[in-house]
This record gives structure tokens, C-alpha cells and sequence, in this order.
């Protein structure tokens, strides 16, 4: 920033001629340079902005020439005239500070001599600094954001990063209005998007604002809320990291698209810890569309789909699914944030309204959901894990982890009547030993129990593995089971010896049958992780 007429008058080499403000306008105007003249047509060679030092010489000549002499100097624009009292103009005359208070031209004398090389060494130091800083600054903008490009960084990188380039706000909306990532600077999130739609449209006096995507394809805006910034400064930043953003949506048109990639990083932000204020977090998600006063409800949806090796056709079946999900919300007419998570996987945080049946609701928002997910190519099986609702978005956020694994569960669940909806307590000691089931000694327990029944099974062609499970699944009913097998009951008695035999145990017990049941569970959830 160029130095102002106060802070020239401020600097001790000025100080010690002992300057006096006699006449004109602000001091506040910027100082391009220092010009010594004592030539009465020195206006002619001016461009603007220059401070005038002179002995006042062309001021000795009456005061029709003093007034036209000051009249071209403020036609010229220059920040002002500093005159040395002395041998040609001992005093002031009254016309000149008539005149210079009637053009609003900064009139400035100095009661000593000073030597004006040394005025003009220091003011064109700092000058000449401020340039080489903003040259720096200019280059250290070109290479930042250079490398954000090159390095494929998010959204939320690139507003970050020129929000701490100029140490304030910056927001980043759509063409709706709708903000895709911020970092907020002296405010909090919540205060920064208080009714943002509206201030957005309206655009505050002092805001500045510049369109971000191509020229003929617009699809937002980086604004920056009214700050003390250096306009020239706030606009090189903003620009470049237009720019920045541009080229990032260039790259990733074919991902996901940028509502949804806004809705996945303030999840992993809540998730991760990175949100820490509920109001900043209800403020953000408010943003992009979720519901205020709402009940809160995380939700994972696992999906079984037929094995696909080619990355293309994987992301293109990922976006599917997002799609059919937030299709379903659209026909449920509810809100919610979304994320596409690992493999099929989507996690959700949805919004439901207040004081109505929460079950009922999300019956009918999974229903809705799990119908349109089946319409994508691929999709063979779809479940719904639910984790508890809570009024709180950062504690939903931190159920979402629980929702997933209780929807990985469901997933490896064999049932003929599949439910819109599955909470922990439909999933049980099942639930229990997916939690455990890759550690040795939970494996090396179910080796132990099963291992005689299926080496038996190998060695003679058998299948007591499966009349030991659906003998189990059956709470010991052998009527049911010799129904079910098409055997009579001399010969499942028979089997259901042998397997006793073979294990060692009594399948009278209940202890017994709790132990086999529990390690043919193992079996069936490590046989499923495995699957890829």
C-alpha cells in the first residue's frame, strides 16, 4: 500500500522542518511519488498522485499566476504541495490557502530548511519497498496456487488457502447460493452464515465478489465479506484462486458433483473432529440444504452388488447410487447430508421433522431410498443401518461409524422378510462378533468348536455342518428340522448323535448350543469379509 500525505508528514526527516497544514483536502491520499519543482508549468509533466516539493518560487510572480499555478496542480492530481518558507516566499499570501481550500488541495508548509533530496530519499524507499512487496506477494500468489493445481487440491484447500492469504473470510456458493466450503476469519461459521442466502443475493457495500468457472459457464462464487484488505490484494487472491477452482471443476467433471463433494467433506469434517461448535456445524449444513430444528439421524447404507474390476464403471455405479439416493429423499421430501464412504457404501445424516412418529418416518424415507438404490445396474441387495437420533448434529455425525457397522451386519443377515430398517438390536450377538471376528483368539475359538464337524464333513462327503446350523437356528425343534430336511426323525436322531460324537458335547446343553452357535456365526461373518 502506497504511503499516504499523513504518513510522509509523520516521517522524522519531514518532522524536523517542522510542517504545518494550512489548507485542503484529506491527508489520506495515496503518495505515488516525490517531485521536486520550483517550475510554474510543472503540470504538464505530472501524471497524478505525486507530492509536490517546492521553495515557491512560481508563487512570487502575484496572485492571478499563484492561482493559476495551484488550479493545474489539482487539475493534474497531484496528493499535495509541501512549500519551504524562506527566501522566496517568506509567508503566505491569503489567496493561496483560499484557493487551495476552494480545489481541495493538501497545502502543507515547512518553517525550516530542510534538504527535500533527503525527503524524497526516504518516501521513495518506502515506495519503492511497498512495490517490491507487492511483487512478492504477486509471485508468492502465482506459485501457491500453481502448485494447489497441480496437486489436484479440494475445494475446501484452495478456499483455505486464500482465506489465510489475506487473513479473512472467504466463502465459496453456487449458483444457488448455496455454500459449498468456507473458512471463516474473526467470526464464527454460524455469525458468518446467518441467513446467507440473503445477504449473498443482496451483497453487502464493501463485499467483494468474483465468479468462479468459465466465462461462458459460470457455477459460483468466491466472495469475501468487507474487510480491510488491500483491494488490489483481495482481488489478485480472489482471481487467482477463481482460477484455481476453475480448473479443479475441469478436472473432476466426471466425479462427483460439487454439492455432493461439499456434503462429504463437512461429514468427514464433523466425523474427524474438525467441527467442533454445533452451531458452526448446523450453520454449514443449513448451507447445503439440511434442515434446521430437526431430528437428527445417522444412516448407513451397505449394498451388495456384482463384483466390478474396472475403476471407471465402479465411480460411474457410485454415482448411480448417490444419485438413487438422493432421489429417494426427493420422493420421501426430506433433507439430509450424503457421502459416498468405502465400496458401496453411502453414509447419511437425514432430518426429520419434530413431535411425528420417528420409526414411521424413517420407514418411509428407507423405503423410499432402498427402492430407487435397486434401480441401479448392479445392485443386487440393499440394507439400512441406523444408529440413535439425537437433536444434536456433531453427535449424529459421531453415530455414524455405529450405523455403518450395524448395516454391514444386516448385510451378512440370510432372512426372506429383509426390514426398511436395521438398529443394533436387530443385528444382536451377530452385531457382537462382527465387531471382534478378525481377532485370533475369537477365530482360533471357533476353530476350536468346528474344526472335528468339518474335517468329517470333507473326509466322508457329509453336510453335518448344515443340520448342526439349522438345528441351532431352530432353538433344538427336531420335529421342524426333520420337516425341513425331508428325513425322518430315527435318522436325525442318528445325525444329531454322530455330531455329538464327533464334537464331544451334549446338545441338550444350553451352554453347548450357545458355544457352536456363537462359532458358526464367526464362521459365516469371516466367510463375508472375505468376500471381496
Amino acid at each position: 500500500m502506497l504511503p499516504s500525505v499523513a504518513d510522509v508528514l509523520a516521517m522524522p526527516v519531514v518532522r524536523a522542518g517542522e510542517p504545518e497544514v494550512v489548507a485542503g483536502g484529506s491527508l489520506d491520499r495515496p503518495v505515488r511519488w516525490v517531485h521536486v519543482s520550483d517550475v510554474a508549468d510543472v503540470a504538464q509533466l505530472l501524471v497524478g498522485g505525486e507530492l509536490i516539493l517546492t521553495t515557491g518560487q512560481a508563487m512570487s510572480h502575484g496572485d492571478i499566476a499563484t492561482v493559476g499555478y495551484l488550479t493545474a496542480l489539482a487539475a493534474a492530481g497531484v496528493a499535495g504541495l509541501v512549500i519551504e518558507l524562506g527566501g522566496y516566499v517568506p509567508e503566505l499570501a491569503p489567496v493561496v490557502a483560499a484557493t487551495a481550500d476552494a480545489l481541495g488541495l493538501p497545502l502543507i508548509v515547512l518553517h525550516k530548511i530542510t534538504r527535500f533530496v533527503e525527503i524524497t530519499e526516504a518516501v521513495h524507499r518506502v515506495i519503492v519497498a511497498e512495490q517490491y512487496a507487492e511483487l512478492e506477494f504477486a509471485r508468492t500468489v502465482h506459485e501457491t496456487f500453481t502448485d494447489l493445481s497441480v496437486r489436484r487440491a479440494s475445494l475446501a484447500e484452495i478456499v483455505k488457502t486464500a482465506a489465510d492469504m489475506l487473513d479473512s473470510s472467504v466463502v465459496l456458493e453456487d449458483l444457488s447460493h448455496r455454500v459449498l466450503t468456507l473458512t471463516a476469519k474473526h467470526a464464527s461459521t454460524s455469525a458468518l452464515l446467518d441467513d446467507w442466502e440473503t445477504t449473498s443475493r443482496l451483497l453487502p457495500d464493501g463485499w467483494d465478489a468474483v465468479a468462479v468457472g468459465p466465462h461462458t459457464q459460470r457455477w459460483g462464487r468466491l466472495i469475501l465479506p468487507a474487510n480491510d484488505v488491500p483491494t488490489a490484494r483481495a482481488t489478485m487472491v480472489l482471481e487467482r484462486a477463481a482460477q484455481t477452482l476453475t480448473l479443479h471443476r475441469m478436472i473432476e467433471k466426471d466425479r462427483f458433483g460439487l454439492h455432493r463433494q461439499a456434503q462429504t467433506g463437512l461429514i468427514d469434517d464433523m466425523v474427524n473432529g474438525r467441527v467442533l461448535d454445533e452451531r458452526d456445524a448446523v450453520a454449514r449444513a443449513a448451507a447445503l440444504g439440511l434442515a434446521r430444528r430437526a431430528a437428527y439421524v445417522p444412516l448407513a447404507i451397505d449394498i451388495a452388488a456384482i463384483a466390478e474390476t474396472d475403476p471407471v464403471a465402479r465411480q460411474r455405479r457410485a454415482a448411480g447410487i448417490l444419485d438413487a439416493v438422493t432421489h429417494g429423499l426427493g420422493l420421501a421430501k426430506l433433507t439430509a447430508l450424503a457421502a459416498a464412504d468405502q465400496g458401496d457404501r453411502v453414509g447419511m445424516i437425514l432430518a426429520l421433522p419434530r413431535g411425528g412418529d420417528l420409526d414411521e418416518s424413517l420407514t418411509v424415507a428407507c423405503t423410499a431410498i432402498t427402492g430407487e438404490v435397486r434401480r441401479v445396474d448392479g445392485v443386487e441387495r440393499v440394507v439400512i443401518g441406523v444408529g440413535a437420533e439425537s437433536d444434536s448434529l456433531l453427535d449424529t455425525a459421531h453415530e455414524l461409524p455405529h450405523a455403518a457397522h450395524v448395516a454391514e451386519v444386516a448385510l451378512s443377515l440370510a432372512t426372506s422378510a429383509p426390514r426398511p430398517f436395521y438398529r443394533s438390536g436387530d443385528v444382536r450377538l451377530r452385531g457382537l462378533l462382527s465387531l471382534i471376528r478378525n481377532e485370533p483368539g475369537v477365530q482360533r475359538f471357533a476353530e476350536t468348536e468346528l474344526s472335528a464337524l468339518l474335517r468329517y464333513d470333507i473326509r466322508h462327503t457329509a453336510d453335518l455342518t448344515r443340520t448342526l446350523r439349522q438345528f441351532l437356528d431352530l432353538a433344538g425343534n427336531k420335529t421342524e428340522l426333520a420337516r425341513r430336511l425331508n428325513i425322518s426323525r430315527p435318522t436325525l436322531y442318528d445325525r444329531l448323535a454322530r455330531i455329538e460324537r464327533i464334537l464331544a458335547v451334549d446338545l441338550e446343553d444350553g451352554e453347548s448350543r450357545t458355544s457352536l452357535h456363537a462359532a458358526l456365526l464367526i464362521r459365516d461373518l469371516t466367510a463375508t469379509a472375505d468376500v471381496p
